[in-house]
């Protein structure tokens, strides 16, 4: 086999050059394409998380309904009378005792076992009227819950609605979940849920 000339060595040594840089510029072409398709991709996967995803302010919403202020005062003013109720109580235990302490040296061990149980039983009176009125499923939860329940279901029911109409598959209340620490206001709807209850914003 006769050996090669010196220009056809060059020859051939610049077409392997040339076809290696021709093969690592298309190879960083093909990169930087799958880059930017998983780039496209991940930015469109966010937008469409964004679509599906919304927060509301229910303390917020709340506060900004007339219904629900009236409530809330009618119940507090509910919750002093109950309470003004117990202390008398309370207080009339606290005499009957300080009576007793001062008559002990003047009675009968039958009139004072009558004074001491006397004191148990209207301590006792008042501790069941506490229960009956703020114990957990006493007299002011289920005043709450008979007034405030109403309001609250015309709030899911709006923001239902909304959720049906622009497609979000979740609505989170930011005021209850403490795990969110920042969102963005553009994702908050609660003004739209006040429109949507007659309430402009």
């Amino acid at each position: 086999m006769a050996p090669a000339k010196k220009g056809e060595a060059t020859s051939t040594l610049y077409w392997d050059r040339s076809f290696n840089n021709s093969t690592i510029n298309n190879n960083s072409a093909m990169k930087r394409k799958v880059f930017l398709a998983v780039g496209m991709a991940i930015l469109f996967s966010l937008t469409t998380m964004a679509q599906k995803f919304a927060l509301i302010d229910m303390e917020y919403i709340l506060r900004n309904i007339p219904a629900y202020e009236m409530t809330n005062e009618q119940l507090s003013q509910l919750s002093k009378k109950w309470q003004s109720e117990i202390d008398a109580l309370q207080e009339e235990a606290q005499n009957m005792y300080k009576s007793y302490q001062s008559d002990l040296v003047f009675l009968s061990a039958e009139m004072k076992t009558k004074r001491e149980e006397d004191i148990v039983l209207k301590e006792q009176e008042a501790m069941e009227l506490k229960r009956q009125y703020f114990g957990s499923e006493g007299e002011l939860y289920q005043k709450r819950a008979s007034l405030i329940k109403p309001i609250q279901d015309e709030i899911y029911e709006a923001v239902k609605e909304i959720a049906n109409d622009k497609g979000y598959q979740v609505v989170w209340d930011r005021a209850s979940d403490m795990s969110i620490i920042f969102a963005s206001p553009q994702i908050d709807i609660s003004n739209e849920v006040l429109v949507k209850l007659g309430y402009s914003r």
